[in-house]
């Protein structure tokens, strides 16, 4: 990495972490789903930056993929657990980061998430493992009373890329990658008072490219030249332009040139908090870019 490259990070990771944390103070009771998500879209485009993917917010026993879809008339309610996920990238760089916000009385679940992310962080340091780093987020969270979500993980950024080694666990092993200086990763604990594992919902707002199969179909050829500049980065249904191609979706699914994501929940009912920040690996330690 070099010290250009440095700042496109670090940059990314300031301006993700003032608008997640902004963001986070406007979720109130009766404020509508679709107004947040499109006025904090807009403000990473006003700041000057890319957004990585569509801003997740992800409801009580949903952990992730969730976003608000075209003319979206939910409002937050009393209780609600509210996940924040927000992914901003300059010239590709990305900063990946999360927080929770209680409409209820789950202080101590997001307690949870949050003391499991920053224990982590303490342990990221050159000739560790990644399972190790997942042993003290599963110590943290399960101390309080709570399951890590196991099938849920940390991931390593690179530039366009989202997901790359190295997989950061949300529970203990003795293995996994070596971490190295230099490095880019987002570790991101959940927290569930469920099962401590999700599962696909059928609700899917989020797709990425992932081949360029040609399409015959018009729609589905709109689709694929007003994504073309994502290079590869997840989009939302809701940002297409004519609503006739939201038919194509599950056609270019089926074909392999998208990837579709699905909402991921744990059992009804049950509650769960993340929280999230991406780091770089330095000699004795780790810059956290979205603090």
């Amino acid at each position: 990495m070099n010290d250009e490259i440095l700042e496109k990070y670090q940059n990314a990771g300031q301006i993700a972490g003032s608008i997640l944390r902004n963001g986070a103070k406007e979720i109130r009771i009766g404020v509508s789903y679709l107004e947040l998500v499109e006025s904090i879209e807009t403000r990473v485009k006003e700041e000057g930056a890319g957004i990585a993917f569509p801003l997740n917010v992800s409801l009580n026993e949903d952990a992730a993929h969730d976003t608000a879809s075209p003319g979206d008339l939910r409002v937050f309610a009393k209780g609600d657990v509210v996940k924040l996920d927000l992914g901003v990238e300059i010239d590709g760089y990305i900063a990946d980061t999360a927080t929770t916000v209680d409409l209820g009385n789950n202080s101590l679940l997001l307690q949870a998430s949050e003391a499991a992310l920053d224990a982590a962080i303490r342990a990221v340091r050159p000739g560790v493992t990644a399972g190790s780093l997942g042993s003290a987020v599963q110590e943290e969270i399960e101390k309080r009373g709570y399951r890590p979500i196991a099938n849920l993980t940390g991931h390593g950024l690179d530039q366009y890329v989202l997901h790359r080694s190295p997989t950061i666990p949300n529970i203990g092993n003795m293995s996994g990658t070596v971490i190295e200086e230099g490095m880019v990763f987002a570790i991101e604990p959940f927290a569930t008072t469920g099962s401590g594992h999700v599962g696909e919902k059928m609700r899917r707002e989020i797709y990425s490219q992932i081949s360029n199969k040609p399409v015959r179909i018009p729609t589905a050829r709109q689709v694929m030249q007003s994504i073309s500049g994502r290079n590869g980065l997840p989009f939302s249904r809701r940002w297409l332009s004519d609503r006739k191609q939201d038919i194509a979706l599950p056609t270019l699914v089926r074909s392999g040139a998208l990837h579709a994501y699905p909402v991921l929940a744990d059992i009804p009912g049950s509650l769960v908090s993340q929280h999230e920040h991406t780091v770089i690996v330095t000699a004795d330690g780790c810059i956290v870019t979205t603090r």
